[in-house]
């Protein structure tokens, strides 16, 4: 097992002045910085292209291709390197124009009582009403006529023949195959000829991406407080964690006492042979 490499190498903060302004790309590079997060890693996490990222922190919005777009990549990054959005899309209306005007509700509602629509006759409606009369007349007529030849059998003193009630067809249910999500007793039950990985975010939310041994992309998305993601391979299980120190990790049924630091970044790969860290 290996952890990867450290966040790049970025320059010192600076301590702008109160008389600077205020920018959207200074702030969430500040922010990427101190949560110890490169460019690629916000990049994978938040499915933003790398060059995108960069022109945002350079306060550059063009490669984003409109307003609509360059408010989301901005509230996306934003919690990707833990920082409050709000303060962020409400900087980016105030300079870039703010947002579109809302249509107004009423003179959408007048257009339509000045042009009604016009409906024909709803001939389905007529030709099913149609049908059900002369299906209800039928049946009707047949209960009649069944009725009273059985009142003339009576009178004429025959005897009706009571036939034999069958017994109703036992029914079977069949069992309903139902593949219950794996439990902590499961996972510690698991096979041997495999590796197997829970991750729990116990103390918070983190970003969290798992590649099996070929490289293929399991998991990429950020786990919510409380929730919990199991992976099994054949060989391997590779993991970026966005914040280690909100999560617990249970490697082939044991878990992980580790010292991961709240905000830390950490790459880690686990095989049939663990748990170790390291």
């Amino acid at each position: 097992m290996s952890i990867g490499n450290s966040p790049e190498d970025e320059r010192p903060f600076e301590d702008p002045s109160e008389e600077a302004p205020f920018s959207i790309g200074r702030a969430l590079r500040q922010a990427r910085i101190a949560a110890g997060l490169t460019v690629d890693d916000v990049s994978t996490a938040t499915r933003v292209r790398i060059a995108i990222v960069h022109a945002i922190e350079a306060d550059d919005f063009t490669p984003c291709g409109g307003d609509v777009y360059a408010r989301g990549h901005v509230r996306t990054l934003a919690r990707a390197v833990h920082l409050d959005p709000a303060p962020l899309i409400d900087r980016y209306d105030a300079t870039h124009g703010g947002r579109p005007a809302p249509t107004p509700a009423a003179p959408l509602f007048e257009a339509e009582r000045i042009r009604p629509e016009r409906r024909g006759p709803n001939w389905t409606a007529a030709m099913v009403a149609a049908i059900v009369a002369v299906v209800g007349f039928v049946g009707f007529t047949a209960f009649r006529g069944g009725d009273d030849g059985s009142k003339e059998q009576v009178a004429e003193g025959a005897t009706p023949t009571t036939g034999k009630t069958a017994s109703p067809t036992p029914k079977t249910h069949k069992p309903v195959d139902e593949t219950p999500e794996p439990s902590d007793s499961a996972i510690a039950a698991a096979p041997q000829d495999k590796v197997t990985v829970q991750v729990v975010a116990a103390d918070g939310r983190s970003w969290v991406s798992v590649k099996d041994h070929t490289g293929r992309l399991l998991f990429d998305d950020l786990l919510k407080k409380g929730a919990s993601r199991t992976f099994q391979d054949s060989q391997k299980i590779n993991l970026i964690l966005g914040d280690a120190g909100a999560v617990d990790l249970y490697v082939n049924g044991k878990k992980l006492n580790d010292d991961f630091q709240p905000g830390a970044v950490e790459r880690l790969t686990y095989t049939k042979g663990d748990p170790q860290v390291g």
